[in-house]
């Protein structure tokens, strides 16, 4: 399993990039592979301020429904648009393709208080 180490993560399994204070979000390869096939992502947050922790969208996969946690609190500046017709890029490129969406944080600092790659490797391990 992949662990970018330029990546933050959350417990609740979403993973965290920042350029200055623009952050980018998705769920981890752990995540995907928890959920199975994933067919559809529901985002609806586009353009609101959200605090840490929450819920800013769900991911469906075959079987289940999971909700989906903003790590740092700021304001949803762009989703994923390829996501409508190709969810399955969450399965098959987590980390790349699988973005879910684009923000603008708050306090960058916020993002060091996550998850480095080797904490949140011992995590799912």
């Amino acid at each position: 399993m992949e662990f970018p180490g330029t990546l933050r993560y959350t417990k609740d399994h979403e993973w965290i990039s920042i350029e200055g204070n623009i952050a980018t979000v998705g769920i981890t390869e752990f995540a995907q592979r928890e959920l199975g096939d994933i067919v559809f992502v529901d985002i609806a947050t586009q353009g609101q301020h959200l605090g840490a922790n929450d819920i800013f969208g769900t991911v469906e996969a075959v079987k289940t429904v999971s909700d989906l946690y903003l790590p740092v609190a700021g304001t949803i500046t762009e989703v994923n648009g390829d996501l409508e017709g190709s969810p399955e890029s969450v399965n098959s490129d987590p980390y790349g393709k699988g973005w879910m969406i684009r923000m603008e944080v708050d306090s960058p600092a916020d993002v060091e208080a996550l998850l480095d790659a080797a904490a949140y490797k011992a995590l799912v391990d």
